[in-house]
């Protein structure tokens, strides 16, 4: 089994760091930023497949050279064997057409070519949940979204599959479809190891995993748009259809706030702010 995760760093919010250009693009070198929470359950689903049924993990990315720091959470989060960034000038500010065109190709130039691809659900910058759906078209395979839990069978080379209809929790359907495959997790997806050899292997890997991330540079393949062969007129800001109409600032946090010092050792200060708040823990 050959699996690849796709993942993307997005600003890290609760720095308040959040920087855009004049025409409102996202400057993503000069932002702070996370992996997207939502990959999470992504990788937990690849995690899975790997602990089950072997085989390797890739775990792939768009995005500037700092993105190696994202690449590394991830291959501690699901074990991966080996890193993939696709990143240069001409793929910057791509919307999610541009993006899943050039992950696409990028799938294409693996390798052996991947037998599963995780996305997550949505992204916490754009929250359009498209580019999973956008590259799992462009690279031409089935795909299944919404899944909150999976089973592989790769003699058969078929994917069983539970997911939510139309977002509602109490209503799941069980799917089926070939191999290779695109997998879109939700965030209700649990994996499940009930066998203790599944939680063995597991650990194994958690320990494999340790000193392989620790030097994750070496485990990391940076491919430019001249790499896959793309025409810079068809991915980056070039190739991508959306307008930027606004962008709405985040609000920082203030650096100083106002306090008043009370001494807990005068009774009549004590009062004062038992009275306060008396009231608000009420309920009133």
């Amino acid at each position: 089994m050959n699996t690849v995760v796709l993942t993307k760093g997005v600003p890290d919010f609760r720095e308040g760091q959040v920087s855009f250009d004049e025409d409102g693009h996202l400057e993503r070198g000069e932002t702070p930023t996370v992996m997207n929470p939502n990959d999470e359950h992504a990788l937990e689903a690849a995690l899975q497949t790997k602990v089950r049924r072997g085989g390797t993990v890739s775990v792939m990315s768009m995005g500037p050279p700092g993105y190696g720091d994202v690449l590394r959470e991830a291959m501690e989060s699901v074990y991966a064997d080996d890193l993939y960034l696709l990143s240069d000038r001409e793929m910057a500010a791509a919307d999610t057409w541009a993006t899943a065109i050039t992950i696409a190709t990028a799938l294409g130039k693996m390798e052996p070519s991947p037998d599963l691809v995780f996305a997550g659900f949505k992204t916490a910058d754009g929250e359009t949940g498209h580019t999973g759906p956008q590259t799992c078209w462009a690279y031409g395979m089935p795909i299944v979204t919404h899944v909150v839990s999976m089973e592989v069978d790769p003699d058969a080379e078929r994917l069983r599959a539970k997911r939510l209809v139309e977002g509602d929790i109490e209503e799941i359907e069980t799917v089926e479809t070939t191999l290779p495959a695109f997998v879109v997790a939700d965030p209700e997806f649990e994996p499940s190891y009930r066998r203790a050899e599944h939680r063995l292997r597991h650990k194994d890997l958690r320990e494999e995993t340790r000193e392989r991330a620790g030097e994750h540079e070496e485990h990391l393949t940076v491919w430019d748009h001249a790499d896959l062969n793309l025409d810079p007129d068809y991915i980056g800001l070039d190739g991508s259809p959306t307008v930027v109409s606004s962008v709405d600032p985040i609000p920082k946090a203030p650096a100083e706030r106002d306090a008043t010092m009370v001494d807990p050792e005068s009774d009549e200060e004590m009062a004062a702010v038992v009275d306060e708040m008396a009231p608000l823990a009420g309920g009133e």
